[in-house]
């Protein structure tokens, strides 16, 4: 079996009080969300459907906020926050924190539920997903507008795959990767 690199930071404790960069693809980047029309993203009903559980995060779990995030056509970026409490009082024992991982993986299989009920059957998230520990307000900021800013750089997003093909029928462009980030 292959053995597949660890995602996550060696050692840290993803249900720390703490702000998270994160990046989720569709499988194979395939455009799933809608359509980015007059450099603004217009989201069809998967991507609506994105958008209502990602909210849903919130309300199912207290310690959760999320902050800056965008729906691509084919990806998510956003920024979640754990916040350092649970609950008041006495309520604080009845929810546990859960790791960044168990989130996304809650969000992962509710919105694909929910995406499969629309007779998109053929819908699934790559596996895993990418994050960032934000660590200062700079960098902070530069996440914020990085992910205000995606939709205008849709053309050259590394997620944008526009398969350029040559005569061969082989496409020329490399599967994109997530890497090189400015923060």
């Amino acid at each position: 079996m292959k053995n597949r690199k660890k995602n996550r930071l060696l050692g840290y404790d993803y249900r720390q009080y703490g702000y998270y960069f994160v990046t989720i693809c569709s499988n194979n980047r395939i455009k799933w969300f809608g359509n980015i029309e007059n450099n603004h993203m217009v989201l069809n009903l998967s991507g609506q459907i994105v958008r209502q559980q990602l909210q849903w995060l919130e309300k199912r779990y207290s310690y959760i906020k999320l902050d800056e995030y965008i729906i691509m056509p084919n990806h998510i970026h956003g920024i979640i926050i754990i916040k350092n409490y649970v609950g008041n009082g006495r309520d604080r024992s009845l929810q546990q924190i859960k790791s960044l991982s168990s989130i996304i993986g809650a969000f992962k299989t509710t919105s694909s539920k929910l995406i499969h009920r629309n007779k998109l059957l053929e819908f699934k998230w790559q596996k895993s997903f990418h994050d960032h520990i934000i660590r200062n307000d700079k960098s902070l900021h530069q996440i914020r507008e990085y992910i205000i800013n995606n939709p205008l750089n849709w053309n050259n997003d590394e997620n944008n795959i526009i398969p350029k093909y040559s005569k061969d029928g082989i496409s020329k462009k490399p599967l994109p990767t997530i890497k090189n980030r400015l923060f």
